[in-house]
C-alpha cells in the first residue's frame, strides 16, 4: 500500500523537522518547506494528500496559501497551524475549506489524531468520487442497448432533460427498462451526487405505500412504535423514482401533488409539513390518459407529471435491436457464470427475432441466461430456448375455417388469438399490442368465443 503523501509548510525550521521525523514514524512520506511561495510550486507539479501548514509566515500566510491551493484544487485536504488561540482566524480557514486547526504548543497525539482523521476523509472522498464514476458509467444511457431509430430518439431526449429539473413521465411495458432509463436521467444530472431511491408502487399493499412514501410519526397508528422517516424524505436532495404511479390511491396522488407544488409533505399521523427537495420521476406501463378518464387517476397530478413524457418502445417494435442485445447478454453471462464464449447460429437469432416478446428486454435477457446456463459445448442451439419461442407459429385457425379467402373477421379472429396467446392471455398487454383499449378486447372475446387453452 502506498504511503499517504503530506507536504508541512512552517517558517520555522525546527517545527519542520520536529513533524518531519514525527510524522515519518507514523509512516507517512514527508515533504517541508519554511516558504509559502516554495511550497506552492511545489504543489503545482506534484499531489499530496495532506497539507498543513503554518497560519503566520512571511511572503504568503496560512490562509492566502489555503486560498491558493483550493483553487489547484478544491478537494485538497488542508490542517492550519497557529500560535494565536484566536476562534476568529481558526473559523476563517474552516470557511475557506481547511479540514482543521490546531494550536501551538499542541501534543504529539493531537497531530496524530488530526492528520488519522483528515486522511481518513480524504480516502472516504476518493472511495465516493470512485464510486459515482462507477455509478454513472453503470447506469449511462450507453447501457441501455439499441440503434433502431426509437431507441436513439428516446435516449436524446432523456438526455436532454437530465440536464434540467423537470418531472419525468417515462411509459413503457413491463420489461422495457424504464428504472435503467430513470437511473440514467439521474446520473448524468446535476444531483448524481445525491440518494437515487425507486419504490415499485404496485409491490406495495395500499396499507403500508404511504408510511413508506411519505414517512409516520410514533403512535400514528397500530404498530407506529417509532418515528419513521418516509423514502421521499431520505431522497432529499436526489431523485425519486416511482414505478407503477397509476396503481396509486387518490389519497396517495393528492399528496405527491403536493410534493410536486409545495415541496412540502406531512407524514402520516402528523399536521406539520416538513420541506422537501426531489426530482420526481414516475413511470407506468398503463394508459394514464384513459385512466384519467376513468376517474382512477387525477387529471391535476397527470398534467404536473407529464411535463416531459419517455416513451420506451416494446422490443417486438425494434426488432433490429434484437440481434444486438443477445450478443450483449451472451457476452454478459458467459463473463458472469465464467463460462467459454458462446455463439450463436443465424437459424437461432433468426427464431428469436421472430418471437413477440411479451415480456420484453427482461424476458429476452432471462432466456439467453437460461441458454447460456444450459448450452454444453460452445453454442446455443433451439434446444436451449423455452418452448414458447420454438413454438411460436401463428395458430392455423384461418385455415380451419375451410375458406380459401378468408374474410377480415376470420384474420381478425386468429390474430387476436395468437396476441393473447403470445402474452399469456394478458389481456392488458393484448390490447396494447393490438391497439385497442380493453373494453374493446373483451368484447372481441366474447364476440369471436376465443378460450384459454
Amino acid at each position: 500500500m502506498d504511503k499517504a503523501k503530506i507536504m508541512v509548510i512552517d517558517d520555522e525550521e525546527s517545527m519542520c523537522k520536529f513533524m518531519q521525523i514525527m510524522l515519518q514514524k507514523e509512516g507517512y512520506e514527508v515533504t517541508t518547506s519554511q516558504s509559502g511561495n516554495e511550497a506552492l510550486n511545489i504543489l503545482k507539479e506534484k499531489n499530496y494528500d495532506l497539507v498543513i501548514a503554518d497560519m503566520m509566515m512571511p511572503e504568503l500566510n496560512g490562509l492566502e496559501l489555503l486560498s491558493q491551493v483550493k483553487s489547484l484544487d478544491p478537494d485538497a485536504n488542508f490542517i492550519v497551524m497557529t500560535a494565536y488561540a484566536s476562534v476568529d482566524t481558526a473559523i476563517e480557514a474552516l470557511k475557506k475549506g481547511a479540514y482543521d486547526y490546531l494550536t501551538k504548543p499542541f501534543k504529539v497525539d493531537e497531530i496524530r489524531i488530526a492528520v488519522k482523521k483528515a486522511l481518513e476523509q480524504k480516502r472516504i472522498t476518493r472511495e465516493n468520487i470512485s464510486l459515482r464514476r462507477q455509478l454513472r458509467k453503470e447506469f449511462s444511457f450507453d447501457n441501455f442497448i439499441g440503434t433502431s431509430s426509437q431507441v436513439l430518439e428516446m435516449k436524446k431526449m432523456a438526455q436532454r432533460v437530465a440536464q434540467s429539473d423537470s418531472t419525468v413521465l417515462i411509459q413503457g411495458e413491463s420489461g422495457t427498462g424504464k428504472e435503467l432509463v430513470a437511473r440514467a436521467i439521474h446520473y448524468c444530472s446535476r444531483r448524481s451526487d445525491k440518494p437515487f431511491v425507486s419504490i415499485n408502487c404496485a409491490a406495495i399493499p395500499e396499507t403500508l405505500l404511504e408510511s413508506e412514501l411519505f414517512g409516520h410519526l410514533k403512535g400514528a397508528f397500530t404498530g407506529a412504535i417509532r418515528e419513521k422517516e418516509g423514502l421521499l424524505k431520505t431522497a432529499d436532495g436526489g431523485t425519486f423514482f416511482l414505478d407503477e404511479i397509476a396503481t396509486t390511491s387518490q389519497a396517495i396522488q393528492v399528496k405527491l401533488l403536493r410534493v410536486l407544488e409545495e415541496k412540502e409533505m406531512i407524514p402520516v399521523g402528523g399536521t406539520k409539513p416538513v420541506e422537501i427537495d426531489v426530482r420526481l420521476i414516475t413511470a407506468t406501463n398503463a394508459d394514464l390518459e384513459h385512466e384519467v378518464k376513468a376517474g382512477r387517476f387525477r387529471p391535476d397530478l397527470f398534467y404536473r407529471l407529464n411535463v416531459f413524457p419517455i416513451i420506451i418502445p416494446p422490443l417486438r417494435e425494434r426488432k433490429d435491436d434484437i440481434k444486438l442485445l443477445v450478443f450483449h447478454f451472451i457476452e454478459k453471462y458467459c463473463e458472469r457464470l465464467r463460462t467459454n464464449e458462446k455463439k450463436i447460429s443465424d437459424e437461432v437469432i433468426k427464431r428469436l427475432i421472430s418471437y413477440t416478446w411479451p415480456g420484453n428486454v427482461r424476458e429476452l435477457e432471462n432466456a439467453i441466461e437460461r441458454a447460456v446456463l444450459l448450452a454444453r459445448g460452445n453454442e446455443i442451439t433451439q434446444s436451449e430456448l423455452p418452448e414458447k419461442i420454438m413454438e411460436n407459429e401463428l395458430p392455423n385457425l384461418v385455415t380451419e375455417t375451410k375458406s380459401d379467402n378468408p374474410s377480415l373477421e376470420e384474420i381478425e379472429k386468429a390474430y387476436i388469438y395468437w396476441v393473447l396467446k403470445e402474452t399469456g392471455w394478458h389481456k392488458s398487454k393484448a390490447s396494447q399490442i393490438l391497439g385497442i383499449d380493453s373494453s374493446t378486447l373483451y368484447r372481441k372475446i366474447e364476440k369471436y368465443g376465443l378460450e384459454e387453452k
